[in-house]
């Protein structure tokens, strides 16, 4: 399996324009022929193009330099160029392309569909031959143009996954089991890897319903600040609808973890706090007399507060239904 990449930078080229043509009509009966030279083709163009099969930058790491091709310069009886081939540069959904010296967003790919595409480059327009210089004056034109050269420009590419629920929690949450235990669910999930060290979407199916989930690694206190990485896994929870925050109910404070959570999340991005959220309390197996679950319960009346046990495989359809129910109401 390729290395999760959601950052990489490099440089993109648009291709020249070919040249114009300077040529003149030369047939065996017709000694003072005109300019026939034709016009260079056009430089191709640098595309971005969103393909769902994709869930990393991990492909376009390999080159510093993406270039489209120069136009074909222009030939005599008036023969266009052969335009220049486009460069398509696939990328998933989610990606932010920026400019590097201004930092200026140039495009967002924010919608989770298949095929968007992006003109970031132009290429250069291709030269006039001899034949459009021709005048009452100037019967025998021996200028043609030259192509215009195509655009450069260093760019940086940003992935954030596009999810209907993020799922957060702290290590000890239980995250992990409880993906797996979706994995082996009587809904049918699709085979995406989960894991704990990086984001990933997972798909959760029952009926005719439909639930991308984006599964982010475990944050820790300062997580908005960097630790544990957390700076570079955040932004992976902006784009979804909704989050479920996952909090230990073996743990001492429970509700403790869940604004921890929430602090976190809100000091990285403070737009965070109009996310629509799922509080979820794990292992269940391990609050026997109920107290934690219902503590939670009582710090959060106005949201949905599920507890599950994956050990003892309990409150997991009421989960998924809720996760299905929550997700497809935003579509």
């Amino acid at each position: 399996m390729s290395a999760f990449v959601d950052e990489t930078r490099f440089e993109v080229r648009s291709g020249d324009g070919g040249s114009g043509s300077a040529s003149f009509r030369r047939e065996k009966y017709v000694p003072r022929g005109g300019p026939d030279g034709g016009d260079g083709g056009d430089g191709g163009d640098v595309i971005f193009i969103t393909r769902r099969n994709l869930a990393t930058l991990a492909h376009l790491r390999v080159k510093a330099l993406h270039k489209a091709r120069r136009g074909e310069n222009g030939k005599g009886r008036r023969m266009h160029g052969k335009n220049g081939e486009d460069i398509i540069i696939p990328v998933p959904p989610g990606t932010i392309i920026r400019n590097v010296e201004t930092g200026e967003v140039l495009h967002d790919f924010q919608q989770n569909r298949e095929g968007e595409e992006w003109t970031c480059l132009q290429g250069g327009k291709g030269g006039l031959g001899n034949w459009h210089f021709r005048s009452s004056r100037n019967q025998a034109p021996t200028h043609a143009q030259e192509g215009k050269p195509g655009q450069a420009l260093e760019i940086s590419l940003e992935l954030s996954l596009i999810a209907d629920i993020g799922l957060v929690g702290l290590p000890s949450a239980g995250k992990s089991s409880l993906v797996n235990a979706l994995t082996a669910a009587r809904s049918k999930v699709g085979a995406y890897p989960f894991t704990t060290k990086i984001p990933h979407l997972g798909v959760l199916r029952r009926g005719d319903a439909e639930v991308v989930i984006a599964d982010i690694p475990g944050l820790i206190e300062g997580a908005a600040e960097g630790a544990g990485l957390g700076h570079r896994f955040l932004r992976h929870v902006g784009r979804a609808s909704h989050l479920a925050y996952l909090t230990d109910l073996g743990e001492e404070d429970p509700v403790h973890a869940v604004h921890l959570l929430e602090s976190e999340l809100l000091r990285f991005d403070p737009a965070l706090k109009d996310k629509k959220r799922i509080i979820i309390g794990t292992k269940t197996d391990l609050d026997e007399d109920g107290s934690q679950f219902d503590a939670l319960k009582a710090a959060f009346p106005n949201e949905p507060v599920l507890g599950i046990s994956v050990y003892l495989r309990e409150g997991l359809d009421e989960l998924v239904n809720t996760l299905v129910e929550q997700g497809a109401a935003q579509r």
